[in-house]
């Protein structure tokens, strides 16, 4: 919220005298109870809350037109026009000054080291993967993926009897594809159905993935007002995403008929921009299409962008959906992946859970840059080639996906090396001349038949001896989402988790699928840091439950499992509805001494009544209550709340062609 619509609404009597003043002082803006805005009628369009238009562009000042990446001030990569906030970048756009330098960096014509360039990065340069997730071919998520990758699995197949549309073009067509790409739930994301049918479904996706990498960060609560830049504006999270096809405009074009309507937008600005608009984020928000490259050269961009300080954090991605005939061609992949990024030393002083570290990121155009001399005989090495052997020739998506093999690999020691015949193998460090071991280290190159390039060098993230424990936690269980629905199935899911790790080791990274075996819990307690995780990291949605966490598994089990088939929360449980504005019925929150009140309240130990408050809609920031005592976060982060997915398509409530709804 800028300067002007402070004053604007405190004119309007929307804001109080005491909230203008702190907001203009450099406050932290009050927040609604929902992450996302509430569905708009659908027969009004409203432009002030629709998908921004690109705005706040960078300078652009860059290096000569055409050339590769500099050393960090006045670079570009190759031609093209200068992205700012929302604005889509073709291949080979300038992306502003400060760029980073990395793996395969260049001055000019001259092509430096890779390894040199990453090594010369210092502990503040050095980037931390906080959150990642994704969706590839036979694989909903990260942990099929990686389970995929480690049994070597052929992930092709005929296309989807349920794509309808693409039925006169499938007849012998082999791809790797996607499951249930019209599936959407509009209701998660604060979106009406019709407006939900009308958007890309590679938006779609991408939404949804990018809010699991941040539910895997930690960062869709109140912990996303904190991250602040040295300007002091909150919520500055950059949102980078790399996208090249259009194929679902291409459709409702050739289906349009005078007097049909809108159709789709062509163009990808809503991918980065409805992600920002919807959590009123301050960070740039910009698409990049940069085609094969694309996913790799948003991670780029957004490392630039922390290095230069203009988000505390950043989402990067890319998405490629494979939606029209004249696209079809044997060995062609789809998939959507995000990670959320952000400097390592500060990652480390949030608690944050690290899952890899890139050391350096760089781009650029019909450059041919010296392939980096591994450290080891055993480096890692992913390119367009493995990501295609895995994924097929999945487009924009393939430098996400690459990046994400990476750190799937040197975070779980298990390295993958060749096609569908071989299956992952153990991954020892290796050790330098005085014994040391080494973290694991991979490259990451890919080089797309437009001429473009992006690398990364990703290093295995190894804790320092001693390092901050998550510890107990005799603080409630909090759940919350945007219907009872939503409620029951990211309860289950839960007890689905837990029942699936209460005897996996710490280390491993085996969760279960929401409908996995319910099976029998040990008794122990929950995982450390689990409940406080959910308190800090999670959106207080409208529909709320609290639980005891201080239980054992198998009781905690029980009240989940209770609690999704009955809707009760039972013995020492609650639950609420706040929506229709029921919440916060004295309003509290717009009280300026309330804050000090929650702050008494939890320094008296009064964890019971904070929960209440919470209960009844008081916007209780459990981060900063909580902020002063040690925590890291867990070292297996709790499971994506669910979604209720089903079937839209092209100006219709539901797509006849598609499976039922699913969750």
């Amino acid at each position: 919220m800028d300067e002007r619509e402070i004053l604007t609404r405190f004119k309007a009597g929307t804001l109080g005298r005491d909230d203008a003043a702190r907001l203009l002082n450099g406050a932290r803006q009050p927040r609604t109870e929902t992450p996302f805005p509430p569905p708009r009628p659908e027969s009004v369009p409203d432009p002030d809350h629709g998908v921004p238009d690109a705005h706040g562009a960078s300078d652009g000042h860059g290096a000569p037109e055409g050339r590769g990446m500099s050393d960090g001030h006045g670079a570009s990569v190759g031609h093209g026009a200068s992205v700012g906030h929302g604005a889509s970048v073709g291949p080979g756009a300038s992306v502003g000054h400060g760029a980073s330098v990395g793996p395969g960096a260049f001055d000019g014509d001259r092509v430096l080291d890779s390894r040199a360039a990453a090594d010369r990065a210092t502990s503040t340069d050095l980037i931390a993967v906080v959150g990642i997730a994704g969706r590839y071919p036979l694989a909903p998520d990260l942990h099929a993926h990686w389970d995929n990758l480690l049994t070597g699995r052929d992930t092709s197949s005929a296309v989807p009897a349920t794509r309808a549309w693409l039925a006169s073009s499938a007849a012998g067509r082999r791809g790797h594809f996607l499951d249930a790409v019209a599936d959407f739930d509009p209701e998660f994301h604060g979106i009406t159905p019709t407006e939900a049918a009308q958007m890309d479904p590679q938006e779609r996706l991408f939404l949804e993935v990018a809010w699991d990498a941040l539910e895997d960060a930690g960062y869709t609560g109140s912990r996303l007002d904190a991250l602040t830049t040295a300007s002091g504006a909150s919520r500055a999270l950059g949102v980078f995403v790399g996208a090249a096809s259009h194929d679902y405009a291409l459709l409702a074009a050739g289906a349009w008929t005078p007097g049909a309507g809108a159709i789709p937008a062509a163009g990808h600005w809503g991918l980065p921009g409805r992600l920002a608009a919807s959590l009123e984020l301050t960070g740039p928000a910009q698409a990049v299409d940069t085609a094969e490259c694309s996913g790799l050269t948003a991670v780029h961009l957004a490392v630039g962008a922390l290095r230069r300080g203009e988000c505390a954090a950043a989402v990067a991605g890319g998405v490629e959906l494979l939606l029209h005939p004249a696209r079809l061609a044997d060995g062609a992949g789809e998939g959507v992946g995000a990670v959320v990024l952000k400097p390592l030393h500060r990652a480390l002083a949030d608690g944050d859970r690290v899952h890899a570290v890139v050391r350096g990121t760089a781009g650029g155009h019909r450059i041919r840059p010296r392939r980096p001399e591994p450290r080891a005989a055993e480096e890692a090495h992913e390119s367009r080639e493995t990501t295609a052997r895995r994924i097929g020739s999945a487009g924009a998506v393939t430098g996400i996906a690459a990046l994400t093999d990476a750190v799937l690999q040197v975070r779980n020691g298990v390295r993958i090396t060749g096609g569908p015949e071989s299956a992952g193998v153990p991954w020892p460090r290796t050790r330098d001349e005085a014994g040391r071991e080494l973290p694991r280290t991979a490259t990451v190159e890919i080089a797309a038949e437009s001429g473009g390039t992006a690398w990364a060098v990703i290093e295995e993230y190894t804790a320092e001896p001693g390092g901050t424990d998550p510890g107990g936690d005799g603080g409630p269980l909090l759940l919350s989402a945007p219907t009872p629905a939503h409620l029951a199935a990211t309860a289950r899911r839960l007890a689905d988790w837990l029942t699936a790790t209460a005897d996996a080791p710490a280390d491993t990274d085996a969760v279960a699928d929401a409908d996995a075996d319910a099976g029998h819990p040990a008794s122990g307690p929950p995982p450390a840091g689990l409940a406080r995780a959910l308190r800090v990291g999670r959106a207080a949605l409208p529909c709320r439950i609290a639980l005891p966490a201080s239980r054992g598994v198998t009781e905690l089990v029980a009240r989940l499992r209770h609690f999704a088939d009955t809707g009760e929360a039972g013995p020492e449980g609650a639950t609420a509805d706040l929506r229709d504005g029921r919440g916060d019925p004295l309003g509290l929150d717009g009280l300026p001494e309330t804050r000090d009140y929650l702050i008494a309240l939890w320094r008296a130990g009064r964890t019971e009544t904070l929960t209440r408050l919470w209960l009844n809609g008081v916007g209780v920031d459990w981060a900063a209550l909580e902020a002063a005592s040690p925590w890291a976060a867990p070292s297996q982060p709790p499971p994506p709340s669910a979604r209720l997915r089903r079937p839209l398509w092209l100006g219709a409530d539901r797509a006849p062609e598609e499976p039922e709804p699913n969750g």
